[in-house]
């Protein structure tokens, strides 16, 4: 388990790369723990940690690498595997440079690179980088070299653009030299001269092409304006300042302008030349050439527009790089409160589930005091309240699980009009403005209705229960431009859901903290704090963002981003007032509790359906494989026997016609759910249900058909012992935890072993046989998950539960066949319906 940086002497150790280095097993280096760290180490890595600047620690003789979170970026797809590896074999392509500067820097010396090539992989392929690299020895607490320091800064983006500038420049220098070749080689675009007493001006073929004249006219001579005139009106005022100069002092005339061609084209050319006098001094005679001078023109002005926009160009790319950084910031600020929600409500359920198994347990023992049963049901209800809270929690972390499922917007709004009425009161005026053809969406209907509610819910209390709501839904494709301020958005088409009320509105140091938990204006006792959470967390969780726009006296907007779903509308089952009634048709009902079985067939039976049973998936296979008509088959999830329900459901969806499959449990399981989220087309009826929701149920699978149940692991067999009480190995840190687990196991039968580590489990497993691994999931060292993978190694017929106080859908990382994720509290109806298999064993055994 993560510790504190300051538990080991490391104040100020923050970021990813801080928690990286504190739970990585160092014991494997010759560093050994970082709480044996030697105090220059210490320093050094705290320094490191707290640069913007790539730095790389690479300790001893092998080099270990311990680095910050500006090298990680720099690493790339190396990172983590880098951390702790030495330096050779972490870069093998540099390995004889690396070993150099190993040696020459824990000799005393230091070494120093201006952009430095190396050739590095990246991506499976060799690329040429350039870098600037200072390496300085790192002494140990008796002063001498015991590391070296490394300072990495990529200069290739740089080099690139020097070589550029250099390559532009050579390009003119070429141009310039093609230019005198043409000179000296007679390359003209012709000769020219100009009468000064008469105005008009003669030339040879090519001048009469270049200026689109006949060259009959062009050798007899043309009016000088006639020729201006083809000269680009923003160049004929210098071109005459230099004639009249020429003419003037006699020095030599040179000007640069543009000719218009026949294609409407400008060409660039030089005039050349020197006016002739006559013995008094006066002008007579104004010879000249004109050079084709276009390329070194235009080459001129690509190298000055670069020179001219790269100070605006790094302007902008700095402005560009304070916005990311502070927009980073948020993000990882959000995604710290997120983790330390998380974990907020990981240990308050570990602390509700030691409170509600003591309370099972004393329950057990109470009798029938009336005041001891209405104490311990009263404490029972504020853990139920507890464990909401928790899941409130979660929900912002974005580890709730979901059943997102294809939604109409309109008919989503359409459905919920009532509802907001009656939470708004009658003193709240309701306008629903909805866009024509709107998209669906894809999201959990439950949590949309509820953030759509909690938001109007906020809007009330902003209006003090008097004032205008507006509910919008509309289509909106998204631009770059809109999502450049907003990194969670991607360019896109999505449907947006918005809240505005005509409330007092927000101030701008309120608006930026409006996400965080807990974080609330209202008065005590009238707000957890927690409702904008769930609403952000619910909406990152489902693909989607939330903006929230608001200013003091003019009222606030919620938007709700979702990214458009091009799939139909989920069907769903009528929500009729009465409810739907059968048609004789035949349910196969599997269900291994036979009180529970009793009641499903009894209202089954009233709604007017023929049953049959079967008390495991190892009898209902037999009614699958026979000639009996079956219309549907409604089964417990988690099944007793070697067929287990999505098995089952596989079969009958194999039948010919094909019979779908309706699931029940009283809790979510891994056989249907994974990633947090119901598998594709498994409709499933939570328990405890009513008789209507079984009616609406039933008719909307039978109406839907059979759906694909493909693909997913029916669960392991159940292995238990013939006349022994099933073995368990109890894993579990916290003590009070752990010893409430051992009462509830032992309460249902069941042989228990309880340590407190994964490293206390290991040793056991090969030496005794057990059932059940019942394991914490964050454990002190290694954790639960990694436990139950060398487990199933060792025992692979061994049953895996996994507990964690993140709930059912704590990540596991790689996915574990056959392991089951738990949420805490737990009670003892949920371990007994969990372990069945083995407490009814136990119990006909006995």
């Amino acid at each position: 388990m993560p510790f504190p940086a300051q538990d080991h002497g490391c104040p100020g150790w923050r970021g990813e790369m801080a928690q990286r280095i504190s739970t990585f097993d160092w014991a494997a280096t010759s560093l050994g723990a970082v709480e044996h760290w030697p105090r220059s180490l210490t320093a050094t890595v705290q320094m490191m940690l707290a640069s913007p600047v790539p730095l790389v620690l690479l300790w001893d003789t092998p080099g270990y690498m311990i680095y910050n979170d500006a090298y990680s970026v720099f690493a790339g797809g190396r990172h983590p595997f880098l951390l702790g590896r030495p330096v050779e074999s972490g870069w093998p392509e540099v390995a004889d440079f690396n070993r150099h500067v190993m040696t020459t820097c824990l000799a005393g010396g230091t070494l120093s690179y201006r952009d430095k090539e190396l050739v590095l992989l990246r991506e499976g392929r060799p690329e040429d980088v350039w870098m600037d690299l200072y390496y300085s020895p790192v002494p140990d607490d008796s002063g001498a070299p015991a590391g070296v320091i490394a300072m990495v800064v990529e200069t290739t983006a740089r080099v690139l653009t020097e070589r550029w500038r250099q390559r532009a420049e050579a390009e003119l220098q070429e141009t310039n030299e093609r230019l005198q070749l043409a000179l000296n080689t007679g390359a003209v675009l012709g000769t020219w001269v100009l009468d000064v007493r008469t105005g008009r001006v003669s030339g040879d073929e090519r001048f009469a092409r270049t200026f689109s004249f006949a060259v009959e006219e062009a050798a007899k001579g043309v009016d000088r304006n006639d020729a201006v005139q083809m000269v680009h009106p923003d160049d004929r005022a210098l071109n005459e300042e230099r004639t009249v100069e020429a003419m003037r002092t006699g020095q030599p005339f040179r000007a640069e302008y543009r000719i218009r061609r026949p294609d409407g084209e400008y060409l660039w050319v030089q005039a050349n030349g020197r006016c002739e006098f006559d013995e008094h001094g006066e002008p007579t005679r104004f010879p000249g050439v004109l050079i084709d001078v276009h390329e070194r023109k235009m080459a001129e002005q690509s190298l000055r527009q670069l020179t001219e926009t790269l100070e605006q160009r790094v302007a902008d790319a700095l402005a560009a790089r304070a916005f990311a950084e502070e927009q980073l910031r948020q993000a990882q600020k959000m995604e710290a409160i997120g983790s330390l929600t998380g974990g907020v409500a990981h240990d308050f359920n570990n602390v509700l589930q030691v409170i509600n198994g003591n309370l099972q347990m004393l329950a057990a023992d109470a009798g029938d005091s009336p005041a001891t049963l209405r104490r311990l049901s009263a404490a029972t209800d504020a853990v139920k309240r507890g464990a909401k809270l928790a899941a409130h929690l979660l929900a912002f972390a974005r580890r709730q699980p979901l059943s997102p499922t294809v939604l109409n917007p309109r008919r989503l709004l359409a459905g919920m009009s009532e509802m907001l009425r009656r939470a708004l009161g009658e003193t709240i005026r309701i306008d629903t403005l909805l866009s024509d053809d709107l998209w669906n969406v894809q999201a959990d209907r439950n949590q949309l209705e509820n953030a759509l509610l909690n938001l109007a819910i906020n809007a009330r209390d902003a209006m003090q229960a008097d004032g205008t709501l507006t509910v919008r839904a509309g289509n909106r494709v998204l631009d770059a431009a809109f999502c450049h301020d907003k990194p969670e958005l991607s360019p896109g088409a999505y449907v947006v859901f918005s809240v505005t009320d005509t409330g007092t509105g927000m101030a701008p140091d309120v608006l930026r903290r409006v996400f965080e938990p807990f974080f609330t204006t209202k008065p005590d006792g009238h707000g957890t704090g927690l409702g904008l959470s769930m609403v952000f967390g619910f909406a990152r969780q489902s693909g989607g963002h939330t903006v929230i726009e608001s200013e003091p006296g003019r009222g606030t907007t919620v938007s709700l981003f979702f990214p458009r779903c091009d799939e139909p509308e989920t069907p769903e089952a009528m929500d009729d007032t009465a409810a739907p009634a059968g048609g004789g048709e035949t349910v196969l009902v599997v269900e291994d509790d036979a009180d529970v079985r009793l009641t499903a067939v009894e209202m089954l039976a009233q709604l007017g359906y023929r049953i049959l049973t079967a008390s495991s998936g190892d009898a209902a296979i037999e009614f699958i494989d026979s000639d009996v008509p079956i219309d549907l088959l409604f089964t417990d999830v988690v099944m007793p026997g070697k067929i287990k329900s999505v098995e089952l459901a596989r079969r009958a969806a194999a039948r010919t016609p094909p019979v779908p499959t309706l699931f029940t449990s009283g809790y979510t399981r891994d056989e249907i759910v994974h990633h947090g989220k119901l598998d594709a087309g498994i409709t499933l009826l939570s328990k405890p249900y009513r008789r209507d929701d079984l009616a609406r149920k039933v008719r909307g699978v039978l109406r839907t058909g059979v759906v694909d149940v493909s693909g997913k692991d029916g669960g392991a067999n159940a292995q238990t012992a013939a006349c022994a009480p099933a073995r368990v190995l109890l894993v579990e840190d916290d003590p009070d935890s752990r010893d409430a687990f051992n009462d509830l196991l032992g309460a249902l039968g069941l042989d228990c072993t309880a340590v407190a580590s994964a490293e206390a489990a290991l040793p056991l497993l090969p030496a005794h046989r057990y059932d059940i691994l019942f394991t914490d999931l964050t454990l002190p060292g290694m954790s639960g998950d990694q436990l139950a993978r060398a487990a199933l190694r060792e025992q692979p017929s061994i049953r895996v539960l996994l507990v964690s106080g993140y709930g059912r859908g704590a990540q596991l990382g790689a996915s574990i066949p056959n392991v089951r994720v738990l949420g805490k509290p737990l009670d003892i109806a949920q371990l007994r319906s969990e372990l069945a298999p083995w407490i009814d064993q136990t119990e006909a055994a006995s």
